[in-house]
């Protein structure tokens, strides 16, 4: 046990996704039912607590960053921007190449429709007090103002919130996390949805994994070189991160990890409470190449006539479509259906079907995702450092000495 305690929560992670699929195998439906009621209650109080964590993480956070957080914000948002596009574009020349190699026309022909999985015994609505864009709006708007008057009494007020957001993750979140992702794998097991999509799409699955995993060398070399950091060291660091984001498929939910990761890292304290809720919504590289990657194959095995430049246009709106994509399971194939239905001409059936595949396959660019974000979180501290700097010494506000009084 103390072994277990010290390794932190990946372990406990790994232990849920194995005991879920192996439950799944022999537990009856009413039991089941009972971890996908919890599971229910969970999620809601997770999307209850996300814009929550959003402004009680970021608002400080760009008021630490002081006087340049505009900048910064600008800055983190475009090198975003600019890592979802590449990764789209190299997944796509990536399928360009191999697909016509690998697939055949009608290989998801045998594709059946997924069922609605296990239901909840009951369900409590628990709606957030608002939503998560307009959760990046308030904290952007006010985290700036604060950074202008940086001796004024809100930035008290949001250190002081931001210690009660501290204590819901790490008290309540966090050890709930393992138990919750136990239940997403067990009800993935029972109603055999993962499996029945995966044999069909198997070699375009092994593709997508295999282009995350490049995905990730890359953003982490780049950084590494950047931050003059051992990139290998800083992935490995980022590990937790993605594991419990192969079980939660959420990047929003998993921030409290990512964070404590990045921290480890070696990042600041200021960057990486900045960086990694931002990213969390912002930051879907991962996403991005899973939803290259099937709508390439879509197009390929159905023969519809999609021209290289609507594609190239499509990749480039996909970019800010994911800028703007909610960080919660399932969101970034929401978002983007608009495009694949107006770009790329996809029907009803064909829009079925990316949704399908990718719910059933979210985890992993998730997992993508929020490793990522790490990347990003080193780049940032880096280039911002200095004038992290300037801005402690030039504040006459000590946080520390301000939680210590508070706490007596």
């Amino acid at each position: 046990m103390s072994w277990l305690k010290k390794a932190g929560i990946l372990p406990w992670v790994l232990l849920a996704i194995v005991l879920g699929i192996l439950c799944g195998q022999f537990f009856n439906a009413p039991v089941a039912r009972i971890f996908v009621t919890f599971n229910d209650l969970f999620s809601q109080f997770l999307n209850f607590s996300i814009p929550l964590i959003i402004v009680g993480l970021v608002i400080p956070a760009i008021a630490d960053l002081g006087r340049g957080a505009g900048k910064w914000l600008g800055i983190t948002t475009a090198i975003a921007y600019g890592s979802t596009v590449f990764v789209a574009f190299l997944t796509y020349f990536t399928c360009k190449a191999l697909y016509p190699h690998i697939l055949e026309a009608g290989a998801f022909d045998q594709v059946e429709e997924t069922t609605d999985g296990l239901t909840a015994y009951f369900s409590i609505e628990m709606l957030p007090v608002f939503d998560v864009m307009t959760a990046l709006l308030v904290s952007f708007v006010v985290g700036i103002g604060i950074a202008l008057v940086p001796k004024g009494t809100m930035r008290k007020g949001f250190v002081e919130f931001r210690l009660i957001i501290t204590g819901l993750i790490e008290k309540v979140i966090i050890p709930l996390l393992p138990l919750h992702i136990f239940g997403i794998f067990l009800n993935l097991t029972m109603t055999g949805e993962v499996a029945a999509i995966i044999s069909v799409l198997l070699k375009v699955v092994v593709l997508v994994i295999a282009l995350e995993v490049v995905i990730l060398l890359i953003q982490f070399i780049t950084a590494g070189a950047i931050a003059k950091k051992n990139p290998f060291k800083a992935l490995l660091g980022m590990l937790p991160a993605y594991a419990t984001a192969l079980g939660t498929s959420s990047s929003a939910a998993t921030i409290p990890v990512t964070l404590r990761q990045t921290l480890k890292n070696g990042v600041s304290k200021p960057v990486a409470s900045f960086v990694v809720p931002l990213c969390a919504t912002i930051h879907l590289s991962g996403s991005a190449s899973k939803i290259t990657a099937f709508s390439m194959a879509i197009i390929i095995v159905n023969g519809l006539p999609v021209s290289t430049a609507q594609f190239i246009g499509f990749l480039f709106m996909l970019g800010i479509i994911m800028v703007g994509g909610p960080g919660v399971p399932g969101g970034a194939i929401m978002a983007a259906v608009g495009i694949l239905q107006s770009m790329l001409g996809f029907g009803d059936a064909d829009i079925g079907l990316m949704i399908a595949t990718y719910i059933a396959l979210d985890s992993f660019g998730t997992a993508t995702n929020v490793t990522g974000d790490g990347a990003i979180a080193m780049v940032i501290d880096k280039l911002a450092g200095k004038e992290l700097k300037e801005t402690d010494d030039a504040s006459e506000f000590d946080e520390d000495a301000y939680i210590a009084s508070i706490r007596e």
